[in-house]
């Protein structure tokens, strides 16, 4: 019994530590503005995860995280609530925070339909963008409060992809992602050359409204002014947090299960009686869902959107981000969207050569990280001492 409570207060002891030390890391990391401190403080996290990793350290550290999920993701928001406090007047920051939020909000989508049931989709961008258009649209034609605008835009990004699933069903491999990126190019178009959306000029957004609160304006709170990021990093992290522990129970649940045995092997799915379209069908919606609602916050953040905002690149820094976390893993992604989104902004000499450095980060990756940064866990049903 002593030693029960000894490990679950050594747990304790380490998430708490460990929170706090990656929060003082990303403290240093976003408030560094030169290339040298910059660079200084990226060698400094390569040493301190290859020596946590021949200390043992990192091991106690998902130990412990293991062993009390919950209490992990509570020192997580912490720690985020920490940084945004820090950061509660810079701008920049806390919109670099909002989409690292909201991006990982989307590959929580992507996570679904490529670690779950195995279907390539080459299109987050495009759902991404449907959110944003819908949400314009609504706003400035209708008087439905914004949180249904939010609710609608999802809704709207995943009927949509409910009919695209429709050709991706009847291809295998290359060719379902194929189909994708063909109509990653063509929404594009589409909007590119609809008038009504504001063709290549693109739409303005109306901000949020909630409560009487306009979240485009800053706010004033015991005699401090607050930037009016922080209302959308606050708003950005319930909905990501609301993705993130539907996910989880889904991976939990029967129906992860389902998923899992769709991608791992078809046949034997089909040989347990599991109907393989209809699981992908719901994983390809509910993912499409996830990525029109980023989108819609996204849209209303920034208050402006035009094509070229939702390019195919877009779309390849999405699937980035979910490789490079782990495919299955919602864990990653937020390491990875730091990685992949804050990266390039904080390295200034880099600006132009994003795309080089996704494909170098994506080789890396294969070499020393097969299965993404944070790879999903295999399921056990039996300990290992029983097995």
């Amino acid at each position: 019994m002593s030693d029960i409570k000894l490990k679950t207060n050594s747990a304790k002891l380490v998430l708490a530590l460990a929170t706090i030390l990656v929060t003082a890391y990303m403290w240093l990391f976003l408030h560094a503005e030169s290339q040298l401190a910059i660079g200084a403080l990226i060698v400094l996290a390569l040493v301190l995860v290859i020596v946590g990793k021949k200390l043992g350290t990192t091991q106690r550290i998902e130990q412990a995280a293991a062993s009390r999920p919950g209490l992990a993701r509570i020192w997580m928001v912490l720690g985020l609530l920490a940084l945004v406090a820090a950061f509660y007047d810079s701008h920049f920051v806390l919109m670099m925070i909002c989409a690292v939020l909201l991006y990982s909000t989307a590959c929580m989508g992507l996570t679904l339909q490529f670690g779950f049931v195995g279907v390539a989709n080459f299109a987050g961008a495009a759902f991404f963008g449907i959110g944003s258009y819908t949400t314009a649209v609504l706003a400035t034609h209708t008087g439905l409060p914004q949180l249904a605008n939010i609710a609608i835009s999802g809704v709207v990004a995943a009927i949509i992809g409910s009919v695209l699933i429709l050709p991706v069903l009847r291809t295998r491999g290359h060719y379902a992602a194929l189909v994708t990126i063909a109509f990653g190019i063509l929404f594009k178009t589409f909007i590119e050359v609809n008038d009504v959306l504001g063709g290549p000029q693109g739409l303005q957004v109306p901000g949020m409204q909630l409560f009487g609160h306009a979240f485009n304006e800053g706010f004033t709170l015991f005699g401090i002014e607050f930037s009016f990021y922080v209302s959308y990093v606050l708003l950005s992290l319930v909905i990501c947090a609301g993705a993130f522990v539907l996910v989880k129970a889904l991976e939990r649940s029967w129906v992860g299960l389902s998923m899992d045995v769709v991608r791992t092997d078809e046949t034997a799915a089909a040989t347990f009686g599991l109907h393989i379209a209809r699981w992908k069908v719901i994983a390809f919606t509910m993912g499409n869902l996830f990525a029109g609602i980023a989108g819609s916050v996204y849209g209303m953040m920034v208050g402006f959107i035009a094509p070229n905002n939702f390019t195919f690149s877009d779309s390849l820094l999405l699937v980035s981000i979910a490789i490079l976390g782990g495919l299955g893993n919602p864990v990653g992604l937020i390491p990875a969207a730091i990685i992949v989104l804050m990266l390039p902004e904080k390295l200034q000499f880099i600006q132009e050569y994003r795309v080089l450095l996704y494909a170098a980060l994506v080789i890396a990756i294969l070499l020393f990280r097969p299965e993404g940064l944070l790879p999903r866990k295999t399921r056990l049903f039996f300990s290992r001492k029983d097995a």
